[in-house]
């Protein structure tokens, strides 16, 4: 075991042999951090939180109480192999919260980036990817395999199917049940019959993206959503859009989403 002089444990903490602690690192009443967990510097488990299997966490995640963190996944091919939990730095993990780590079969890591919100009662299954900047509001579920990219948010009670993709930026409603990938940069709800109903525009405008960009994108998310044309002729729209130079890096990633698809996309 190995805990920094500056680290604090409450006195009723199990943390266990071969855990390793990082300088300034809270530890509350009643926690569990498992033999393999290494935890960064600066975090706080606030109480009741189960750290488990080889977990590595970052430095200044808070975890608040009840939140399971490297469980076991809910998979039954999963034999006990020795797969792992990867965090980033600066997220927010919030109470009942639960992160299962990887499969063999599904590549051996379950990845959270940085600076995420994951609100109460989010369960992340095994070999998900989630990205940066990220906010998974109470209830939103995801399965196994789901990749969330980077500054996507869904809302309350969004349960995503596995292997789906979720575009970087994208903002999906209220109780909307995904099946199938989401573009990045829209706005997808089920009051619209899980439609992508137009551009997440105030979404992007606080990241900081120029009225050109958003023009832009507003065109190509135009030509894929209304309806006129079908996926294939609105990526030859959105093609020619890049080929002539009327379409930044953005659009180009908009469109190698569409193609790159396995699933589908919902429009």
């Amino acid at each position: 075991m190995s805990i920094h002089a500056t680290a604090s444990i409450h006195p009723t903490a199990i943390v266990a042999e071969g855990a390793v602690i990082g300088a300034g690192t809270k530890i509350g009443p009643f926690c569990t951090v498992g033999a393999n967990v290494v935890l960064g510097e600066e975090c706080e488990l606030v109480s009741h939180v189960v750290l488990d299997g080889h977990t590595t966490l970052g430095n200044k995640n808070r975890i608040y109480s009840f939140a399971c963190v490297g469980i076991s996944p809910q998979d039954l091919k999963y034999k006990n192999e020795p797969t792992q939990l990867i965090i980033g730095d600066g997220n927010d993990i919030r109470e009942y919260v639960t992160i299962s780590r990887g499969t063999v079969g599904g590549g051996g890591i379950t990845r959270l980036g940085s600076g995420c919100l994951i609100m109460a009662y989010v369960h992340i299954g095994h070999d998900s990817v989630i990205g940066n900047g990220c906010i998974l509001p109470n209830g939103a579920t995801l399965a196994g395999h789901v990749t969330v990219e980077d500054y996507a948010v869904l809302s309350a009670n969004a349960p995503v199917h596995q292997f789906c993709t979720i575009g970087r930026y994208a903002y999906i409603g209220g109780g909307t049940t995904i099946t199938q990938d989401v573009l990045p940069y829209s706005l997808t709800s089920v009051e619209r019959n899980n439609h992508a109903y137009g551009l997440n525009k105030v979404g992007l405008q606080r990241r900081g993206f120029t009225p050109e960009q958003l023009r832009e994108l507003q065109t190509a998310m135009r030509a894929l959503t209304s309806g006129k044309f079908n996926t294939t002729q609105a990526c030859e729209q959105i093609n020619d859009m890049v080929e002539t130079g009327g379409a930044g890096e953005h659009v180009k990633y908009l469109l190698e989403f569409v193609k790159k698809s396995e699933r589908g996309v919902i429009k």
